[in-house]
């Protein structure tokens, strides 16, 4: 399959109503899992998968935390990105990411999956630094905008 392209996932919009995800403090977490082209992630993914993950020199199953840049709301629009993540000292090559929360619900932690990156083609790197790099916290670029 492959991942179908950029896309926030159905089931974090139902959990935003239901007020599972806190991106305003830092009581939750969330994490980027990057994937090779095989994977089949898209808007119906719904948890983190070891299906298709990246395994590699230098990489961890589950990726990395994400420092979140907070939210804020600016001519109608509510906005929460985050600060680019680096992987270093990895050999490997993506093609896409999950960025997903992994707070504790009721006990047991979760793996709930908020939105899918596509890369747009595998990209690479070799016993080096692999860097997600964000778009601006603004109501025009961030990586979640709500309209």
């Amino acid at each position: 399959m492959a991942i179908t392209t950029n896309a926030i996932c159905n089931t974090f919009k139902k959990e935003l109503l239901q007020g599972k995800h806190d991106f305003d403090t830092s009581s939750d977490t969330y994490k980027l899992a990057m994937y090779t082209s095989t994977a089949t992630l898209g808007a119906s993914t719904q948890n983190y998968t070891t299906s298709s993950e990246v395994s590699s020199s230098g990489y961890t199953a589950g990726g990395s935390a994400l420092v979140n840049q907070g939210v804020k709301v600016s001519s109608a629009v509510a906005i929460t990105d985050f600060a680019d993540l680096s992987f270093t000292g990895v050999t490997l090559t993506a093609r896409g990411a999950l960025i997903y929360n992994t707070t504790t619900d009721g006990g047991s932690g979760t793996t709930d999956a908020v939105c899918v990156l596509d890369f747009g083609g595998d990209k690479t790197a070799t016993a080096g630094t692999f860097t997600i790099q964000f778009p601006a916290f603004t109501t025009s670029a961030a990586i979640l905008r709500l309209t």
